[in-house]
């Protein structure tokens, strides 16, 4: 399998003094080589990009693309749609730096997992955005545009999950997604819900997507990215759909051999599909 070099703590933008990083995992293989940029999970509120390094991050790198896994500002903190800006700001930075690591810049790769594939998926699917695009870090000439997303067993549908009739919201706990959403009336909670999700955001232009979600995930329900698969497929847009069968959400199976080697390979295809990997 091939050999990956790691370069630690990337600068892609800073906010309020803060640095936002991202690590390179890079395979050593001749160049031009995909680039894929991972952004990890956690409700919105807890992650970082070293997380599933050794069993998720070196493995897919070592198929031959390369993983930028990617820190974003977490809820409460920052909210709703502070993260899509940050996600943003690191496919231009990208774009424009890039190729001084040997990355096919070209076309750029999305991969995000369970919190993370929402952002991913959403990011992906809003092209010259103006409110989603922001303004950070100092690449802004750069296009925010991708050409393949890899979604894992992320929520899409918000309107059905963060939100809550009277009677519910007395006596349910707030939905997770409410961390990310920040505090509103009904209403406003509502309006930022439909606009936070993916499934809202399908059109015919939408770029290749590779849907992974397990049929046994209770955090996730598998109907969520079904729902999704079919929305793209009915636009007219790209869309493979894998189940991973007994999965639970971010099953320890999803970094299978066989599942990173499927993201790997769908992601190498379509960015690079004219190059191959020695």
């Amino acid at each position: 399998m091939t050999t990956v070099t790691l370069f630690s703590d990337i600068t892609y933008a800073e906010v309020d003094g803060r640095a936002l990083q991202l690590d390179l995992y890079l395979p050593d293989i001749e160049g031009p080589v995909p680039a894929v940029l991972y952004v990890h999970g956690g409700g919105w509120a807890h992650g970082d990009k070293a997380d599933d390094a050794q069993t998720r991050l070196l493995p897919a790198a070592a198929h031959g693309i390369a993983v930028l896994s990617v820190n974003y500002r977490l809820a409460p903190a920052a909210v709703y749609p502070a993260q899509i800006h940050d996600v943003k700001a690191a496919i231009r930075w990208t774009r424009a730096h890039g190729a001084a690591y040997r990355l096919h810049t070209d076309a750029i790769g999305l991969w995000g997992v369970s919190a993370g594939a929402m952002l991913t998926s959403l990011a992906g699917l809003t092209p010259n955005d103006l409110e989603l695009e922001g303004m950070l870090g100092e690449d802004r000439d750069q296009s925010s545009a991708v050409q393949a997303i890899a979604h894992w067993f992320g929520p899409t549908d918000f309107v059905t999950t963060a939100t809550r009739s009277p009677l519910e919201a007395r006596l349910m706990p707030p939905p997770v997604e409410h961390t990310l959403l920040g505090s509103g009336t009904a209403n406003e909670i509502a309006a930022k819900a439909r606009d936070a999700s993916p499934i809202g955001r399908v059109t015919a232009s939408a770029p290749p997507l590779l849907i992974v979600h397990g049929d046994r995930d209770r955090l996730v329900p598998i109907a969520d990215a079904e729902a999704f698969h079919a929305a793209l497929s009915r636009c007219g847009a790209h869309s493979t759909f894998v189940s991973v069968a007994g999965a639970g959400h971010d099953d320890p199976m999803f970094d299978s051999g066989a599942t990173i080697a499927i993201t790997a390979a769908f992601l190498r295809a379509v960015l690079t599909p004219s190059l191959t990997v020695s």
